[in-house]
C-alpha cells in the first residue's frame, strides 16, 4: 500500500444534533454557487430532518487519545448517518459543532472554553477542525462549556427535532462557578439531550457527577477508555477504494478562488486521514461516496444539480484554466462528464465497502464499545429511535 501515499503526494500539489422526522418531503434550500467569490454562509436548511450534533471536548493535557479518537471516527460516525431513515424514508441531513475546553492556551475570561466551529455539514472543513485540536493545561468547567453551546449556537425550535450534545472530559463534572445542573436544565428548555463521556474508569465517572449529569438530562452516561489504540483489521478492498478516492477527486471543478482553496482542503484532509491509518482514509473515501458529502458551494458539479444553478451566470475569470476558453454547451457537457464519471466512482466505493465490511465481519472480534464512536452511536440511535428513525 505504499505507493498510495505517492498518489496523495501527487494529489497535494496539483457532529449538538437535530433529528427531524416529519412525514412529507420538503425542499432543500442552498445557496447558488454563482454568487459565491468570498465567503460561505449558513445553508439555509429546512427545520425538519436535520441532524445537529456539538462536540464539546476536553483538551488538557491528558486527553491526546480522545482527540486522536475523534480524529479517526469522525467518518464511522458520518458513514452511519448514510444509513439512516425516518418515517417515509427521508433522509437526514447532517451537522456537527465543535468546542474545546479545559486548555490553558484558552482565554481565562471565557472560562478556558473555545467554539472551534459552528454547525456545519462541511465534512472536510469538520475533518480540519478537529485536526487544529491540541492539549494544553487545565481547568475543565463543564457545566460552564454545555452553556456557552446552547447561548452560542443557533438551536432551532422545531420540537420534532432531535438535538443532541455530547460532552467529554476526565475531570469532576461538576467544577466551575457555573453549575452543570442550571445549564443542564437551559439544555432541556431547548429540547436539546445532553449526553456525557467519561474518559477513564466507569465508576469514577459516577462518583464524579459524569453520570447524574447525564441523569438530569434525560440523556446517556458512557465511559470510554480514551487512550485505547484501535486494531485496524486490513482488507483486500481497502486499496483499491484509496485509489478510486484520488480518481474520484480529480471529478471535482472547482470555481473561484474560494473554490481552489476548498479543492486544497479536500486534498489535505484525506492525506490526514491516510497518516493516522489507512483504515481512516478508506472509511473517509467510503463517506466522500455517499449523498452527505455535499459541496455545491465551490464544485460546479455538485452546483449544477441546484435548481437555480444557471451556467450563463459563470464568470469566466473564476473558471479553472480548462474551462476558461469553453463556451456554455461546451462547460455544461465537460459538467456532464465529469457527473457521470464521479457517480460511476461512488458506487463503485459503495459496492466495494459492503464487500469490505462484509470481510470485516468474518475476521474482527466483537465491536469495543470502549471506544467514543461506538459510545456515540449507542446514544444516538436510542435517542433518535423516540423520534421515529430507524438504521438499514
Amino acid at each position: 500500500m505504499r505507493h498510495v501515499i505517492q498518489i496523495l503526494g501527487i494529489g497535494l500539489m496539483s457532529i449538538s444534533l437535530t433529528y427531524g422526522c416529519d412525514l412529507t418531503n420538503r425542499k432543500e434550500i442552498s445557496k447558488p454557487l454563482i454568487a459565491q467569490a468570498q465567503a460561505i454562509t449558513k445553508s439555509d436548511y429546512p427545520k425538519n430532518n436535520m441532524v445537529k450534533i456539538a462536540l464539546l471536548l476536553d483538551t488538557s493535557n491528558s486527553m491526546d487519545g480522545l482527540i486522536n479518537q475523534a480524529k479517526a471516527q469522525l467518518w464511522d460516525i458520518v458513514n452511519e448517518f448514510t444509513r439512516a431513515k425516518c418515517g417515509n424514508s427521508m433522509r437526514p441531513e447532517l451537522q456537527i459543532a465543535i468546542y474545546q475546553y479545559g486548555n490553558d492556551g484558552l482565554s481565562a475570561r471565557e472560562g478556558y472554553i473555545q467554539q472551534i466551529l459552528d454547525f456545519s455539514n462541511d465534512l472536510d472543513e469538520i475533518s480540519e477542525k478537529l485536526f487544529s485540536l491540541t492539549t494544553n493545561g487545565g481547568e475543565e468547567f463543564c457545566g460552564q462549556v454545555i452553556q456557552t453551546s446552547l447561548r452560542q449556537l443557533e438551536w432551532d425550535e422545531n420540537p420534532d427535532n432531535l438535538k443532541m450534545i455530547f460532552i467529554a472530559g476526565n475531570e469532576p463534572f461538576n467544577q466551575g462557578k457555573l453549575n452543570y445542573q442550571d445549564a443542564i436544565t437551559n439544555a432541556k428548555e431547548k429540547g436539546v439531550i445532553v449526553n456525557t463521556i467519561f474518559c477513564g474508569d466507569y465508576e469514577q465517572g459516577i462518583a464524579s457527577h459524569w453520570k447524574n449529569g447525564a441523569l438530569w438530562a434525560g440523556g446517556e452516561y458512557m465511559s470510554i477508555d480514551h487512550n485505547r489504540h484501535t486494531v485496524h483489521i486490513n482488507t483486500p478492498y481497502d486499496e483499491i477504494i484509496i485509489e478510486l478516492n484520488s480518481k474520484l477527486n480529480q471529478t471535482y471543478i472547482f470555481y473561484g478562488s474560494l473554490g481552489k482553496a476548498k479543492m486544497k482542503k479536500q486534498y489535505v484532509q484525506d492525506a490526514n486521514a491516510y497518516e493516522m491509518e489507512a483504515d481512516v482514509a478508506v472509511k473517509r473515501a467510503v463517506s466522500k461516496s455517499s449523498r452527505l458529502y455535499k459541496n455545491e458551494q465551490w464544485d460546479l458539479v455538485d452546483s449544477s444539480a441546484q435548481d437555480d444553478f444557471d451556467i450563463n451566470q459563470l464568470d469566466a475569470a473564476s473558471l479553472p484554466e480548462q474551462l476558461k476558453e469553453k463556451n456554455a454547451s461546451e462547460i455544461a457537457s465537460y459538467i456532464e462528464e465529469k457527473k457521470t464519471e464521479r457517480r460511476h466512482i461512488q458506487k463503485e466505493i459503495q459496492e466495494l465497502n459492503i464487500k469490505r465490511e462484509n470481510y470485516l465481519a468474518e475476521h474482527q472480534k466483537e465491536s469495543d464499545e470502549s471506544q467514543l464512536e461506538n459510545a456515540m452511536l449507542q446514544a444516538i440511535k436510542k435517542q433518535a429511535a423516540d423520534k421515529n428513525y430507524q438504521w438499514e
